[in-house]
């Protein structure tokens, strides 16, 4: 080969060098650039699931707002039948004033009499809920005694056990004796 091919041949090793590096070089830059965006593809990612918990908390928030304004619907509803009957009841009411004014009289009379009557049943409670208090307390010494009945009974059955079983000791050994 001539020398003339052997510098071409050179020159071309040198500019594929060199266009080697170039695309190692970039390759690098490609490789951070991609590091880089996965790093923000996790970031993201990340938010997504957060934004997607806050969505989720949003929407039971939602479905927990819907069925209070249910709920508040229906009430409505209701409160509207009851405004119709007691617009009912108040015509009729009026119909009843005039009745009503000659029994005033006699309620004020029945008024005194039940107030004085609710004083005494007043007293009576207060007098009830104080036997209730020494009931209660009544009832707790009753357990209490018959929670030592129960013991002491458990004793005295297991001193009469003891004292049967050396009666049946005490017997077996006379018989013996006599025996000899």
């Amino acid at each position: 080969m001539s020398e003339a091919k052997l510098d071409q041949l050179l020159e071309g090793m040198n500019e594929l060098r060199l266009v080697t590096r170039a695309i190692l070089d970039r390759q690098d830059e490609t490789d951070a650039k991609l590091e880089a965006l996965t790093l923000e593809v996790h970031q993201l990612k990340g938010e997504v699931a957060e934004l997607k918990r806050d969505v989720a908390v949003l929407k039971q928030d939602v479905a927990e707002l819907k069925q209070d304004v249910a709920v508040l619907k229906q009430e409505v509803a209701v409160l509207k039948q009851d405004v119709a009957v007691l617009k009912q009841e108040v015509a009729e009411l009026k119909q009843d004033v005039a009745v009503l004014k000659q029994e005033v009289a006699e309620l004020k009379q029945d008024v005194a009499v039940l107030k004085q009557e609710v004083a005494e049943l007043k007293q009576d409670v207060a007098i009830l809920k104080q036997d209730v208090a020494e009931l209660k307390q009544d009832v707790a010494q009753l357990k209490q005694d018959m929670a030592e009945v129960k013991d002491g009974q458990d004793r005295h059955e297991r001193v009469l056990e003891t004292l049967a079983l050396r009666a049946l000791e005490w017997n077996a050994f006379r018989l013996d004796h006599l025996r000899k």
